[in-house]
């Protein structure tokens, strides 16, 4: 088994594991340092947004053999604006300028046609108008609130409010991340970046709901026992997902990498980096919120409840009497036989797995607790 394989497993049994839920404010103030920086960025420098959110011009040429920089440099003089341009596959170039209008666009392809040495009738010329943009901002935010709101309601129904709540949390600190960066690096916003942003919702629930089933199961009658309070199930829940979540990551962000580094930097594919930069930095932090933000919301919240406080109280009461007698308690004793039982197996041999908090709440001892 490799080394990973075999740390999932051990953290499956609970044979090791880190005390996530007990360090949730030191998460909590990461998050909101990286929130804050985010909107920031985001008030300062704004969005960069696209000709299809702006209105303005895309201009064509066919196969030339002007350089990018020099027709940037033309079109941002014949304009008066910042002009975007991308060498095409056919070696030909895509100019785009915004806030540019009828009038202005045929002044526009003249100059292009007489510093760039290309006839005037082979520069293809296509105006967008604000109002498309608009109507694409609006279609994405109703469809963003359309997903939250089925997202809140299927995980109250499915789990509890508490988790849909914690879920979309950690959505809104995804989204806020995702569109920081975006205004921090300068990246231009275009329906390619909507996409990518609509597209990392899915994403980002797909390991909180992978926890919060584990929490859920694990949480079954959990007040009739006294051996683990609701954090502690919860970060045994974090840990034995821990590997899955990783590996899932990983694979997930390897081809939004190759996308966003070899196709948008190296071939210069501006599409791309619009998709997979929202797709990057999406996955990263729906990962990570879904570890350390969205499972410690739900204990913290759960552990407001009057039974939960009871059951905390008597977990610690009962490890304190415990400690003061110098015995250990039962999920000590759990470690230690566990321990016993691995060094005492034979090479190869299957050994019993750990008890599972608490399903069935692990060994009893003749009288109920």
């Amino acid at each position: 088994m490799s080394r990973l394989g075999n740390l999932g497993a051990r953290l499956y049994r609970g044979e090791v594991g880190y005390d996530f839920i007990g360090k949730r404010r030191i998460w909590y103030g990461v998050s909101v340092l990286i929130t804050i920086t985010a909107i920031v960025g985001l008030a300062v420098s704004g969005l960069n947004m696209g000709i299809e959110f702006k209105g303005g011009a895309v201009f064509t040429t066919p196969k030339t053999s002007v350089s990018v920089d020099h027709a940037e440099e033309v079109a941002s003089e014949a304009s008066g604006h910042q002009a975007i341009v991308q060498k095409l596959g056919n070696g030909g170039l895509r100019i785009q300028i915004t806030e540019v209008d009828t009038a202005k666009s045929d002044q526009i392809k003249d100059k292009l046609s007489e510093e760039l040495s290309v006839p005037s009738e082979k520069i293809a010329a296509d105006l967008v108008g604000p109002s498309w943009g608009e109507q694409i901002a609006n279609k994405a935010w109703t469809g963003l609130g359309v997903f939250m709101v089925l997202v809140v309601i299927y995980l109250a129904i499915a789990f509890e409010w508490r988790m849909a709540v914690a879920a979309l949390v950690a959505l809104i600190h995804d989204i806020t991340i995702t569109v920081g960066v975006y205004a921090l690096v300068g990246f231009e916003v275009t329906p390619g970046t909507v996409i990518g942003l609509l597209t990392i919702l899915g994403y980002s629930l797909y390991d909180t709901v992978v926890v919060f089933d584990s929490l859920k199961e694990g949480t079954k009658g959990i007040t009739k026992q006294t051996r683990w309070t609701y954090s502690d199930v919860a970060n045994r829940s974090i840990n034995s997902t821990l590997v899955r979540s990783i590996n899932t990551t990983v694979v997930a962000l390897l081809p939004v990498a190759g996308l966003l580094f070899i196709g948008g930097g190296v071939l210069g594919a501006g599409m791309l980096n619009d998709i997979s930069l929202a797709l990057f930095v999406g996955l990263a932090a729906g990962a990570y919120s879904s570890i350390f933000i969205a499972t410690p919301l739900v204990a913290d919240l759960k552990e407001r409840e009057p039974q939960m406080k009871a059951l905390k109280k008597r977990v610690l009461a009962k490890r304190a009497a415990a400690s003061a007698k110098g015995e250990a308690t039962e999920a000590e004793q759990d470690d230690e036989d566990l321990t016993d039982a691995d060094d005492a197996a034979p090479a190869g041999a299957v050994v019993g797995q750990r008890q599972q908090p608490p399903r069935g709440h692990g060994r009893t001892s003749g009288k109920r607790r």
